[in-house]
């Protein structure tokens, strides 16, 4: 009896393992990134309790890591930006992006097409929308890709960066043509992980710094200037 009884018992179900982060970038990406994949659980873990505590975390979940979702190896140019903007209904996952339907624009956002427009001379773009340009090779990233609503610059100390940097040291070390573009101080604090690649710096395209050298800079005529000494194509930037 006390066997057939032992027999029946059962110990406790496990508890199934979290699905990884890195579940939705592109698997090449989902490799880079691997050796940073607990510190994407735990920043899960993070931002989740903050929504349950009410915070308003921007962008939604599922777009936090949209950044990734195009193949590593098509990347051709890291424009590489500070976090998302905190107003509800404008982060999207990709750095100084919108979606199409959002009015009016960020000033960040106006100022960086308005200089598109002067340097390359094509149409002022109806929509903030910068998705083609990630599907055309441009990474759009931020160094730290959550924020709380309202309140920028809010999560710069969740450790992101150390993400980012993953992501980074993955881009330099892959060979191949590659430029970077580090908008303002903090995307500038990556520029040690970019040695040995073409790398250009300027004034952040913000409404509290362009004035002060962004204006005029001509960032996308260099971008393909670069691109063209190695060999590569320049980036076709219009956009609807």
């Amino acid at each position: 009896m006390a066997e057939r009884a032992a027999a029946g018992q059962r110990g406790p179900v496990p508890t199934p393992a979290a699905p990884s982060p890195l579940a939705a970038v592109h698997p090449s990406w989902r490799v880079a990134l691997a050796p940073v994949e607990e510190d994407l659980l735990r920043l899960e873990a993070e931002l989740a309790a903050r929504r349950g505590a009410g915070e308003e975390v921007l962008p939604a979940p599922e777009h936090v890591l949209r950044a990734f979702e195009q193949p590593l190896d098509a990347v051709r140019v890291l424009l590489l930006g500070q976090d998302p903007y905190p107003r509800p209904g404008h982060a999207v996952g990709l750095a100084f992006s919108v979606a199409p339907h959002v009015r009016p624009l960020p000033p960040t956002l106006r100022n960086l097409l308005k200089e598109l427009v002067a340097d390359t001379g094509l149409p002022a773009p109806s929509t903030g929308d910068l998705s083609p340009w990630a599907e055309r090779g441009v990474l759009l990233l931020n160094r730290v890709l959550t924020v709380r609503a309202g309140d920028s610059g809010s999560h710069r100390r969740l450790g992101w960066e150390r993400v980012t940097d993953a992501a980074v040291r993955a881009l330099a070390a892959r060979g191949g043509p590659l430029v970077s573009v580090l908008w303002g101080r903090d995307a500038q604090t990556a520029a040690g992980l970019l040695a040995g690649t073409a790398v250009i710096t300027g004034v952040h395209p913000s409404p509290l710094s362009a004035s002060r050298g962004f204006h005029g800079s001509r960032p996308f005529t260099a971008v393909d200037e670069a691109l063209r000494a190695q060999g590569a194509p320049a980036v076709d930037w219009s956009l609807p």
